[in-house]
């Protein structure tokens, strides 16, 4: 592990404004082909059709997949969505959420929309079946045993998730499936619930099974962080605890029972790219300077961006090249300018 920050974070100070812009100008590109997608729009005559079909999030907007997407306006990209897949019946169902790689910590993690009471059941079975991240092709089936939720089920008075398992230890939740799925319901149990102050954490043993076969069971941790409000960033004087939980998710997912020592790790907030895309970063960022664990199964992104390469200004600035590899592969990810400069401030404090 370094123990000094690096020159190039120590330096980041004087052009950052000119890494916000930068980030910006590309997203706004991305965001005005997302908005014609969801106008279902062609592509006009000034955006090549490569880029248009590159960030096409055609599966988000069909009519069937309307009422599975938390917000119109936060829609998975097809080359990068999560699929649930049901082998036996040869399904494949929507759920609004993207495979992502960090770029600097070569992990892989879901980010995903927080569930919603017609997608619950699709997300559990996520959790239930075997996953295969897109890279590399040799990577062995491995499964969800970790989920972390960044928002609280009601923030401000607002329902910003809805729970899909119940809040009593001991309790059972029954999830139907959502209407056209012919499969059976799902059974989800609270085993056991915790509270971890340091971490602002309560960490939740939950397990799954199909109603009708309660013998195959799937047990996940679930950490939920209490911590951070809604279009925004922790206080000050929470970013400690942010730093103590991104240290026990990481942990906690190495100690599942599991053929993987480290599999892809299940997250998100409301939207599933404020606070998701942050916390990506950060994880990301801590793990390439030694202050997490190496990735198990390291990969490596092998594709480039069809806006073009960034800036000479980033080959210095590893906040800025991570955020804009993590909206490549899920829309809007890291909102808010406050919360790209969390991630700096974060990375800089692992070195005091």
């Amino acid at each position: 592990m370094t123990t000094t920050a690096p020159l190039w974070l120590s330096k980041s100070h004087s052009h950052q404004k000119y890494i916000q812009s930068i980030l910006q100008q590309r997203e706004t590109i991305r965001s005005s082909i997302r908005s014609l997608h969801l106008r279902k729009r062609e592509s006009p005559q000034e955006i090549p059709r490569k880029i248009f079909d590159y960030y096409s999030i055609a599966e988000g907007c069909h009519r069937r997949n309307g009422d599975k997407n938390r917000y119109v306006d936060v829609k998975p990209y097809d080359r990068t969505r999560v699929l649930v897949e049901d082998p036996v019946k040869g399904i494949q169902r929507y759920l609004n959420a993207s495979w992502c790689l960090e770029q600097f910590g070569h992990k892989w993690w879901i980010a995903a929309q927080a569930p919603l009471p017609v997608t619950a059941h699709a997300f559990l079975s996520l959790i239930c079946q075997p996953i295969r991240p897109p890279l590399p092709k040799s990577h062995q089936p491995t499964g969800v045993r970790t989920v972390v939720q960044l928002t609280r089920l009601v923030e401000g008075g607002r329902r910003k998730a809805h729970g899909y398992f119940p809040s009593d230890v001991g309790q059972s939740l029954v999830h139907a499936p959502e209407a056209g799925y012919p499969g059976a319901a799902l059974r989800v149990t609270l085993v056991e619930s915790v509270d971890i102050d340091e971490a602002c954490c309560i960490k939740s043993t939950v397990s799954v099974s199909f109603e009708n076969h309660r013998e195959n069971t799937i047990t996940f941790q679930h950490l939920l962080y209490t911590a951070w409000p809604d279009q925004g960033v922790p206080e000050l004087e929470d970013q400690k605890s942010l730093i103590a939980f991104i240290r026990l998710v990481d942990s906690t997912n190495r100690q599942t029972a599991s053929a993987d020592p480290d599999p892809p790790i299940l997250v998100g907030c409301s939207a599933g790219i404020g606070r998701t895309g942050t916390f990506i970063a950060i994880s990301s960022l801590l793990r390439a300077h030694g202050f997490l664990p190496k990735a198990a199964s390291p990969s490596t992104l092998s594709w480039s961006s069809p806006l073009g390469p960034l800036p000479a200004a980033f080959d210095e600035d590893l906040v800025g090249r991570e955020v804009d590899s993590l909206r490549e592969q899920r829309p809007g990810m890291v909102q808010q300018i406050s919360q790209l400069d969390l991630i700096y401030t974060l990375l800089e404090a692992a070195f005091v």
